[in-house]
């Protein structure tokens, strides 16, 4: 018994080896990512990651110079000598929303992941508590006990962090705008539990009575791409108070196509 026993487990390990030495890859495909370049190997026997695919994505903004303009052009500084890089608090940002993260507390989980920081370019990850001090000083919310001064800088430091991130956002589907497209606008209310700035009782047909925020997107109709998003107060419910966001979106749209069609005017004269 104990030699059949024996025969089989070397039978199970030699098939074991023949697949492992079946599946290795040795056409490993090489990306180049803000961080530098790596070799991706597939792995039809490892399960799936949430970050699978972070390498190609990291090709794409490193090919696009999207990811080194959104942190070049942040409205984020740091004095300290202490403080994490822009980068970092940037690149966890991100890295949080594409592992479909939802709260600070849950940044914890990407610590033990060594390549992601790499890949884009990051020194480390930084904490849940740098991250929310962070994207508090990039765009501060205005409090009745502050003075006029702080009140004003505040503003002006929210409207800055406003133009950086819609700019940011049409510069990722710019490409996408030389073909027909259609514009879809939305209306989203978001269920609130705390006491975030803004919350108020509005229109919430699934939470009737719950404070919310009303957030309203505007979307390249199919594609499903954003162009624009307002968070407001739960009561700003209604498509009026989504008009001015359309209004500045679709005003912007035909200034960029007036100083594009001066642009070529301008080209073709000086060729002519």
């Amino acid at each position: 018994m104990g030699e059949c026993e024996l025969s089989k487990k070397r039978l199970v390990v030699a098939v074991e080896q023949a697949i492992e030495e079946r599946f290795v890859d040795t056409d490993a495909m090489s990306v180049l990512t803000p961080g530098g370049r790596f070799q991706v190997v597939w792995d039809p026997r490892g399960n799936v990651t949430a970050m699978a695919q972070l390498g190609f994505f990291g090709e794409y903004l490193a090919t696009t110079e999207l990811f080194e303009n959104w942190v070049r052009e942040c409205p984020l500084e740091y004095t300290s000598g202490n403080a994490p890089t822009v980068r970092d608090v940037l690149g966890t940002w991100m890295l949080s929303i594409l592992d479909g993260q939802w709260r600070y507390a849950h940044v914890a989980s990407l610590r033990g992941d060594g390549v992601a920081p790499d890949i884009l370019g990051m020194t480390s990850l930084v904490g849940d508590e740098s991250l929310r001090r962070g994207l508090k000083l990039i765009a501060p919310a205005p409090k009745a006990t502050d003075t006029e001064e702080q009140q004003a800088q505040q503003e002006a430091q929210l409207k800055r962090a406003e133009a950086w991130m819609e700019r940011s956002l049409l510069e990722s589907v710019k490409p996408a705008m030389t073909h027909g497209w259609i514009l879809d606008c939305d209306t989203t209310i978001k269920v609130l539990y705390g006491h975030q700035s803004g919350a108020e009782i509005g229109y919430n047909p699934t939470k009737p009575g719950r404070p919310s925020h009303t957030v309203h997107t505007y979307w390249v109709a199919n594609l499903r791409l954003v162009l624009l998003a307002q968070v407001q107060s739960g009561k700003s419910n209604s498509a009026a108070h989504g008009l001015p966001g359309l209004t500045k979106l679709i005003l912007g749209f035909a200034l960029k196509s007036a100083r594009a069609w001066c642009a070529e005017t301008a080209r073709m004269a000086r060729t002519e």
